[in-house]
């Protein structure tokens, strides 16, 4: 099982039908128009076929985070997305971070933080984000092997890497 977190609005529900229609095996990598997404409740669960197996995909709602943790036993990986153009949401998005990165049932869970809507024209680059996140001490102090990656997943750019870094991180 791998979570798929962040705060509402980040581009949650839209990644992961990009990364479904991705996953299915037909051949194609034209993704189309972006498929029209409302704000999760609840949650969503979604099977992705990788190169080695299929991996569950559980998306909790951004306005779940308070109880996110009673959904952490049983996770092999976290993938946590950051609205790279909403600057209001940052310190709050680095806070939840820390917070999915301290629980212990996540100690030893790969953890994937996506910096999402490349594609728009506000945002920050990439080193100013981790910067921002203090990324570089988060990784340095935290006990999960942690991989950032930025990607739009409207436009697509960075979609196949979380596919090969969801494969990465499956164990048999």
């Amino acid at each position: 099982m791998c979570l798929l977190l962040g705060a509402t609005g980040v581009g949650k529900t839209l990644l992961l039908k990009r990364l479904q229609k991705l996953s299915v095996r037909d051949g194609t990598t034209d993704l189309g128009e972006p498929p029209v997404t409302l704000p999760t409740v609840g949650t969503n669960l979604t099977d992705l076929t990788l190169k080695r197996k299929r991996v569950t995909v559980r998306e909790l709602g951004g306005c779940m985070g308070p109880i996110w943790p009673s959904y952490y036993t049983d996770c092999s990986s976290v993938i946590f997305m950051v609205d790279s153009a909403n600057t209001t949401q940052m310190s709050s998005s680095c806070i939840q971070l820390l917070s999915v990165l301290s629980a212990e049932p996540l100690h030893t869970a790969s953890v994937l933080v996506i910096f999402n809507k490349r594609d728009l024209p506000c945002t920050m680059s990439l080193v100013e984000m981790m910067s921002l996140f203090r990324m570089d001490d988060i990784i340095a102090s935290a006990t999960q092997p942690i991989t950032t990656l930025e990607l739009s997943a409207r436009s697509g750019q960075g979609l196949q890497e979380v596919l090969g870094w969801l494969d990465s991180t499956l164990t048999d």
